[in-house]
C-alpha cells in the first residue's frame, strides 16, 4: 500500500524526469541550431552507441531477455526499458528471426514543438548508433534493423523490425530502409511484461526518473569529448539554463512552491537536489544562503567527465533561479579536486 509521503516523493521524481527529458532533447536542438545538422547528427550517433555498449547486454539479464533468440529480445528489449522510461512503443512478434518495434506519436524524444526541429540525418543517427549495432553486441552479424518508418520525415511513427538473415551482414547493411512496409497491429495482450515481484512500483518510479536522467548524463561527456571543453560548455550552460526558465513553475510546482525570492529559490534548489539523491548542507550565517553540494549522482562513475560537464548543472540552476524571479544572484564554485562538489551562493 502506497503512502501519502510516497505519492509526493513519486511526483517530484517524474518532475526531476520532466526536466532531464527537456534538457536532453534541448541539447540536440541547440546543437542543431548552433553546430548544424552534420554535428548534431555525429552527437546523436554517439550518444546511443555509448548507451547501447553500457547498458543492453547489461539490461537483457535485468529484464530476463538473455535466453530468446536475437531478433526477439533486441526488440522486447526495446519495448521494455522505454515502457519503463514512459515512452510510448509497441512490439509485435512475427517469428523468431523478425520482430518489430514501434514508437508512435506522440515520440517521447522529441516532445511537443521540438519535433519539427529535428532533421531526419539526426533520427537516423539514433538508429545508427544503437539498432543498428545490437546484432555486433550480441555477437551475431546476421541481425540487422529494417526501419520503415520515421515520425520526423512526416510519417506515423518511428518503426522497424529486427531480422535475422542466413548470412552475416557487412556494415552498411545492418541498418536499411524499407519504407513501403508497414508493421502489423499492435496487441497489448502479447506484448511481453515486466515480473511484479523483481519490479514493484516504488522501483519502477525510481526508474522512470533514472531513465530520463541517464541521457543527460550519457550527453554531457559526450559533448565534451566531440566537440571540445569551450565548445560544449557553451552549449551545455546554454541548454540548461533555457530548460530551467521554461520548466521552474513546473518543477516548483512538484515540490508545492510558487516563484518567488532568493529564499523561495534556495528551497526549491534544495528541494531539486534531495529529488535527484543528491547530498548537500546549507548555511545562511552570512546574510546570505550558501549551499554546499557534497555529490552530484548524475556524473558518479562516469570516468570521462571533465569539469566542463559541469556547465550544464551551473546553467541549469541559473535558468531555474531565473523562472523563480527577477534579479536573483546566483553564482556556483566547483572544488579544484576533480571531486562533483559545489558551492551556491544565493542572495
Amino acid at each position: 500500500m502506497t503512502t501519502a509521503r510516497d505519492d509526493a516523493t513519486w511526483t517530484r521524481w517524474r518532475s526531476v524526469a520532466d526536466l532531464y527529458h527537456a534538457t536532453f532533447t534541448g541539447l540536440i536542438l541547440t546543437t542543431v541550431t548552433r553546430r548544424g545538422t552534420p554535428d548534431a547528427a555525429e552527437f546523436v550517433f554517439r550518444i546511443f552507441r555509448r548507451q547501447q555498449q553500457e547498458r543492453f547486454i547489461a539490461g537483457l539479464d535485468k529484464l530476463g531477455l538473455s535466453h530468446l533468440p536475437p531478433a526477439v529480445a533486441a526488440a522486447q528489449y526495446h519495448y521494455l526499458s522505454n515502457w519503463i522510461g514512459g515512452v510510448s512503443v509497441e512490439y509485435m512478434h512475427e517469428t523468431d528471426r523478425k520482430a518489430w518495434i514501434r514508437y508512435p506519436p506522440p515520440r517521447w524524444i522529441w516532445r511537443g514543438t521540438a519535433i519539427c526541429g529535428i532533421p531526419g540525418d539526426v533520427s537516423r543517427a539514433m538508429l545508427r548508433g544503437w539498432h543498428a549495432n545490437n546484432g555486433a553486441a550480441l555477437g551475431n552479424l546476421r541481425l540487422g534493423f529494417v526501419c520503415t518508418k520515421q515520425s520526423v520525415d512526416g510519417q506515423d511513427g518511428l518503426e522497424g523490425y529486427y531480422c535475422e538473415y542466413d548470412h552475416d551482414l557487412e556494415l552498411d547493411q545492418r541498418l536499411v530502409f524499407a519504407r513501403h512496409l508497414e508493421a502489423p497491429a499492435f496487441d497489448p495482450a502479447k506484448a511481453p511484461a515486466l515480473p511484479v515481484d523483481s519490479w514493484p512500483k516504488p522501483r519502477l518510479e525510481k526508474a522512470y526518473r533514472n531513465y530520463a536522467m541517464e541521457y543527460v548524463r550519457t550527453a554531457a561527456p559526450v559533448a565534451v569529448q566531440l566537440f571540445g571543453p569551450n565548445d560544449a560548455g557553451y552549449l551545455l550552460r546554454l541548454t540548461g539554463k533555457l530548460i530551467g526558465m521554461q520548466y521552474y513553475d513546473e518543477v516548483a510546482a512538484s515540490f508545492g512552491m510558487t516563484r518567488g525570492d532568493a529564499t523561495t529559490f534556495a528551497d526549491v534548489f534544495t528541494a531539486l537536489l534531495a529529488a535527484q539523491d543528491d547530498e548537500f548542507t546549507i548555511d545562511k550565517s552570512a546574510g546570505v544562503v550558501a549551499i554546499r553540494q557534497t555529490t552530484w549522482r548524475l556524473m558518479d562513475g562516469v570516468t570521462d567527465a571533465h569539469p566542463a560537464c559541469a556547465d550544464l548543472l551551473r546553467g541549469m540552476i541559473e535558468g531555474l533561479a531565473a523562472g523563480c524571479g527577477r534579479n536573483i544572484p546566483i553564482t556556483m564554485t566547483a572544488e579544484r579536486n576533480g571531486a562533483h562538489r559545489f558551492t551556491w551562493t544565493i542572495g
